[in-house]
């Protein structure tokens, strides 16, 4: 349909996926990430890993960009040793979404980071993260949830103004933040759940959550409007 903003979602690349009577090496998107896309109003492309010097021109055929969530960003992107307790690295993934991150800044594409997404926007921006957090995910493999406190005078603040239950599931989160990033909500226990940039950089933002996981597509929705500006 004429009109929908194309909206690329970047995707895992998992070896060994098994589907009818396949087992073989495949880019995964959950579902649920097209359809908010769609719902929101959306066209939904899949952006599987790629060569990192083929982001800006990916980046220049899309209106939106969400960078989805997944596994542990490798801690010597942000300079740190690995800890016990953080995942095994997803070197594709993280080289290819931070160059795509870098091309939607530079080109001023409206920008949405879920759970991963939020914590590589940090990291491409010069943050550290925290490599493991305690009760945002508390049975394995279940999204639980927990509500969060949008920071009055925020682009976030503006989507969604009132304290607000969100699916959730993550054991890292933002240490310090990128440079040019605000917190724009916090988890009750102090846990930055939300980033952003100034509007003078254009609509760039970072959710700890998942949306897609739940009923309320504001936040998608309010990438899906600025990306058809």
């Amino acid at each position: 349909m004429p009109g929908r903003p194309l909206i690329g979602v970047s995707t895992y690349l998992e070896a060994g996926a098994r589907w009818g009577v396949w087992e073989l090496d495949a880019a995964l998107l959950p579902a649920g990430y097209p359809r908010l896309v769609q719902r929101a109003g959306g066209l939904a492309a899949m952006l599987p890993p790629d060569a990192p010097e083929h982001a800006a021109a990916t980046v220049a055929r899309l209106d939106g960009l969400v960078i989805a969530g997944g596994p542990d960003v490798e801690p010597v992107r942000y300079g740190a040793e690995r800890e016990p307790r953080t995942g095994p690295p997803a070197r594709e993934r993280d080289a290819w979404e931070l160059a795509l991150i870098e091309a939607a800044l530079a080109a001023r594409l409206p920008l949405l980071g879920i759970c991963r997404g939020m914590q590589l926007l940090n990291v491409a921006l010069g943050g550290t993260l925290v490599q493991h957090l305690e009760g945002h995910a508390e049975v394995v493999g279940v999204f639980g949830r927990h509500p969060v406190k949008p920071v009055p005078g925020t682009l976030y603040a503006g989507i969604a103004p009132e304290e607000t239950s969100v699916p959730t599931y993550h054991h890292q989160s933002v240490d310090r933040l990128g440079g040019g990033l605000v917190p724009s909500a916090h988890a009750t226990d102090g846990t930055v759940e939300a980033v952003e940039l100034p509007s003078t950089e254009g609509w760039v933002l970072g959710v700890q959550w998942h949306p897609e996981m739940g009923e309320d597509v504001r936040v998608m929705a309010a990438l899906v409007e600025a990306s058809a500006r």
